[in-house]
């Protein structure tokens, strides 16, 4: 796990420049608040995703390729759950209320709970494929806590790396496939760090966790410091 990072100088919507020996490059979505390293200037694709609780939620893909490992950095934004959940809360069957209408707790529409339980179904979505889990850990980058699993495919036994984390209102999954003999991606797993609105690389003083709220009587964590 990495506490620190250093962020490149200038910063715009989508910034990459040299990286490593290897010539990959340090990428930065400043539309998404975060840098990563790629082996090459990734792919960005708009899509949705749809959450645990029937959301689609708009997405962006970040993707590339060196050799047969393929990487990609998918960030989801959570911020519209609410607003979404809320206008379907309104138009429940009478047959089905309870079960879609949610309530102080689980919020309308259940947006709390799908906002809450977006690092778990993520994971859990990864244990749904035709591959064996090695593993599977609570990990965290700069303080952001998050989910980290490895993989390893039953048929062509290609492994795969992947991080999820959640950090103000957005999904982050990162996921390295690499063939069965290839190193571990580390460089493009760890290299992940996220980003203020300046662009500046953030870092807490205490664990973060999504969904921190008075209601809930979860105390705020401290505000992020600015390398």
């Amino acid at each position: 796990m990495r506490l620190n990072r250093l962020v490149p100088a200038a910063l715009i919507l989508f910034v990459s420049g040299p990286a490593s020996a290897q010539d990959w490059v340090e990428f930065t979505s400043k539309a998404d608040f975060f840098t990563v390293n790629f082996p090459s200037e990734p792919k960005v694709r708009e899509t949705t995703y749809r959450s645990e609780y029937g959301y689609d939620l708009p997405a962006r893909v970040y993707s590339a390729a060196a050799g047969q490992s393929r990487y990609s950095a998918t960030v989801v934004d959570y911020s519209v759950v609410e607003k979404l959940a809320t206008e379907k809360s309104k138009t429940c069957p009478q047959e089905n209320v309870e079960n879609c209408i949610g309530g102080a707790q689980a919020g309308l529409g259940y947006w709390k709970m799908d906002l809450r339980g977006a690092l778990v179904n993520a994971s859990w979505r990864f244990f749904q494929r035709d591959a064996k889990v090695t593993s599977y850990l609570w990990e965290f980058i700069d303080l952001v806590e998050g989910h980290q699993l490895q993989l390893t495919n039953n048929a062509d036994q290609s492994r795969t790396h992947v991080a999820i984390y959640m950090h103000q209102d957005r999904l982050y999954i990162l996921e390295a496939t690499v063939p069965r003999s290839a190193p571990a991606p580390g460089l493009f797993q760890q290299s992940l760090q996220f980003i203020d609105e300046q662009g500046k690389g953030v870092r807490y003083r205490t664990y973060y966790t999504t969904g921190y709220s008075e209601e809930w009587k979860f105390p705020a964590p401290p505000p992020p410091r600015t390398r």
